[in-house]
């Protein structure tokens, strides 16, 4: 470290907040660490100079056994994150050490925290459709590269399963890097995921960094730049495509509410701290696409109380440009990914980014979809004979596009017995375009239920007699 002779005195210790004394002149700079502590492993990140003389910071790591009057050191310069190829496959904290229990890290290049954000005039300025193979995400709310989704989901329906695809479809299709940036993650969760990851073969091309509920809020508030810096480096050094997966993006919002309210500062709207949007935009605005790669992020966001207008929220929305909103319902009915289809959407969908077709036939989706959500009541009480006619067709095609929506996964082969299928975005439109023109309705429902192609529906009925029977079948 640089400049270890720079020593100065704690002079009060508040929890994780640090108030140190230094000689005139030599007084750290924002953002500096300071080693802290008899074996000066206590990490401290200066957050305000008070006067000439005193800094006050926030400590990463647990003060326990810090005292007045105990020597501090400044570095002389901001946290240095390891970053190069050596980090894929393995598991991270907050300083870039490894906690996967394998052999450390040694002679990476280091990188600080805070990175340099990208000028504007080397942002690429085209919109472009980031594919994940994915039916329901491609067709109803695409995705863009470079851009920032939200993905909404409480626990059990399907949300570290969809991750975890995405992560495998970046892999194979795009030759891309994923990295995973836990804040706020249970121990629990983050063990699982990194279990399941490696059973499913994507954590070769995967990096994971964690800042676990129950580490200081300094460090849950610095993992997401963590997970940045090293995602940065593999877009402009390796010139590849990053996707960036950060579980949960209110738990570094609220990493920051403890953070400004130890530093003493006055809260605000409902006890945010002060600089909730610059603090966000901070992170989010690193999130960007430039003519050599592009880092795409899906953010979960968990949303208090279900109050979209909370700030936490409110804020975070006018980053995202694609949300993807899971439903207990669909799952509880065997529709995987439980993607609710007419909640979900995105920025990306226009005629002029999309595309004439894609834009006509996802209105029609969702126009039949409505209508079908309109006329549930009728059928629960008086049946579907009771409809018109046009009426019931419309019904029999939304049925049959959400089970085409429905898809085998390549994390799920193991527990459906079902090969996992990634579906272009092109062969997903066909299918939406002959369903909605009822070329398949004289098909059974189940024909379309968990598979790619359409193709695999006429392959599954292509037989006379089965055909036939279904045709004569009840209720079909």
């Amino acid at each position: 470290m640089e400049n270890q002779q720079n020593q100065g005195t704690v002079i009060s210790v508040r929890g994780s907040v640090i108030d140190a004394r230094f000689g005139p002149g030599r007084l750290p700079d924002i953002g500096n660490v300071l080693l802290a502590g008899d074996d000066g492993r206590t990490r401290v990140e200066v957050m305000v100079q008070i006067n000439s003389e005193t800094v006050r910071g926030i400590s990463l790591m647990p003060t326990q056994g810090l005292a007045r009057g105990s020597t501090i050191t400044d570095t002389g310069g901001p946290f240095m994150i390891p970053v190069g190829k050596e980090l894929l496959g393995r598991v991270f904290n907050v300083f870039g050490e490894t906690i996967d229990n394998l052999e450390e890290l040694k002679g990476c290049e280091t990188r600080p925290i805070q990175g340099v954000r990208v000028p504007i005039s080397q942002q690429s300025t085209v919109s472009e459709i980031f594919h994940t193979g994915i039916k329901a995400v491609d067709v109803l709310c695409p995705l863009e590269r470079g851009g920032k989704a939200g993905l909404f989901g409480g626990a059990g329906v399907g949300k570290t399963v969809l991750l975890t695809e995405m992560i495998n479809n970046m892999v194979g299709h795009h030759h891309g890097i994923s990295i995973f940036c836990g804040v706020g993650e249970r121990c629990r969760e983050g063990e699982e995921l990194y279990r399941e990851m490696k059973e499913a073969g994507v954590l070769p091309n995967t990096v994971m960094v964690f800042g676990q509920m129950n580490e200081p809020p300094g460090a849950r508030f610095r993992v997401g730049h963590t997970g940045l810096t090293m995602a940065e480096y593999f877009r402009d050094d390796e010139r590849q495509d990053v996707l960036l997966l950060i579980d949960n993006i209110f738990r570094f919002i609220q990493a920051g509410q403890e953070v400004s309210g130890l530093m003493g500062l006055l809260p605000s709207r409902l006890g945010y701290q002060p600089t909730l949007a610059s603090d966000l935009a901070a992170l989010e605005e690193r999130i960007c696409n430039t003519t050599t790669g592009a880092i795409t992020s899906i953010q979960a966001v968990y949303v208090p109380a279900d109050d979209f207008t909370d700030p936490s929220a409110s804020h975070t929305f006018g980053h995202l440009t694609a949300s993807i909103v899971l439903s207990r319902k669909r799952a509880s009915e065997g529709f995987y990914p439980a993607i609710d289809l007419l909640q979900s959407g995105s920025k990306m969908l226009m005629p002029n980014i999309a595309g004439e077709r894609h834009y006509r036939i996802a209105q029609d989706i969702r126009r039949n979809l409505s209508l079908y959500e309109e006329l549930k009541d009728i059928i629960a009480m008086l049946g579907i004979n009771e409809l018109s006619r046009e009426d019931q067709r419309t019904v029999h095609r939304a049925r049959r596009l959400e089970r085409f929506f429905t898809q085998p996964f390549h994390v799920t082969e193991q527990f459906i017995g079902k090969a996992g299928k990634m579906v272009a975005l092109q062969d997903a439109l066909d299918g939406c375009e002959r369903i909605l023109n009822d070329e398949f309705a004289d098909y059974p429902e189940s024909a379309l239920y968990m598979i790619g192609k359409v193709d695999e529906a006429e392959a599954f009925f292509q037989d006379d007699e089965t055909r036939e029977l279904f045709k004569s079948a009840p209720g079909k």
